[in-house]
């Protein structure tokens, strides 16, 4: 009745994404293939309340389905790692054979990974890790690889947009690129693929990948370059309205730092950035 992807796209958290994930890969006669429907819903009974498709279990007070309460359940535990996460829908010319057979960095390195066809992926991996695959990516596939890759964290109950959701609206965007090279759509909250052009005339959205990846190390080196409180005090500074306050603030600022990070912000040319692309580098 319902499909793997049927199934993904009932998660209304990235906690159950995760567990659908996991189900999917290592318990999949968890999930029915011809049993039959749940009765119509009624003041008294009624299917599953998360599926809407197949029969409660009998056992009282029980509203969800077998595979619906088992999905819920593991996704109890699994609220950390979500938060943790961040998640891949691929449309590409051509899938990656470790990804299809779970080996190399899809063996260690990611939470959960499903192929839905000979072009589309889904990935979600810890955030630490982005770099990494997207460096692998580029390394084993170069110019070969094409498409899109769009990125986005997961989601978290009562957040005003489910998990399923978020999914279809990738679906959806993915289709405005041509297939000429390796593109990616980088979301920091998911609410944004709802209106992504806001994102998009910002210069926040789509990158040619090897320029993603250059965000990514700038970000990191920014991270470890300036301390916490550095970092706070800058994002203080680009959010000021005032011109004149915000040169006369810049100077003190630049005064407490270390050598290291004047210099470092000095090579970039920092104040010529778009205040924009500045506040980019605490997304990432």
């Amino acid at each position: 009745m319902l499909s793997s992807f049927d199934w993904l796209r009932r998660s209304q958290t990235g906690a159950e994404l995760l567990a659908t994930l996991e189900y999917l890969t290592d318990k999949p006669d968890l999930f029915p293939s011809g049993e039959e429907i749940g009765p119509p819903h009624s003041a008294l009974d009624g299917p599953c309340q998360r599926c809407w498709i197949y029969p409660r279990q009998s056992s009282p007070r029980r509203n969800y389905c077998k595979s619906c309460q088992a999905i819920l359940d593991r996704a109890s535990r699994l609220s950390n790692i979500s938060r943790q996460s961040i998640v891949i829908w691929g449309l590409v010319n051509r899938l990656s054979g470790q990804l299809r057979m779970g080996e190399g960095f899809y063996a260690h390195h990611i939470f959960g990974a499903y192929a839905h066809d000979e072009n589309h992926f889904l990935l979600v991996m810890p955030r630490r890790e982005l770099k990494i695959w997207l460096q692998e990516l580029v390394i084993y596939h170069g110019a070969d690889l094409k498409g899109l890759l769009q990125i986005f964290p997961t989601t978290g109950a009562g957040k005003g947009i489910d998990m399923g959701d978020v999914l279809c609206r990738a679906i959806h965007h993915e289709s405005r690129f041509p297939m000429d090279q390796l593109r990616v759509q980088f979301y920091s909250a998911p609410y944004q693929l709802l209106k992504p052009h806001t994102r998009d005339q910002q210069g926040l959205l789509t990158f040619e990948v090897s320029e993603f990846l250059s965000l990514l190390e700038m970000a990191a080196v920014f991270r470890t370059v300036l301390r916490p409180k550095e970092q706070e005090s800058l994002y203080e500074l680009v959010n000021l309205k005032d011109t004149g306050e915000e040169q006369f603030y810049w100077g003190r600022f630049m005064g407490f730092l270390s050598q290291e990070a004047k210099d470092m912000l000095s090579a970039w040319r920092i104040r010529q950035w778009p205040k924009s692309r500045i506040k980019l580098l605490y997304e990432l």
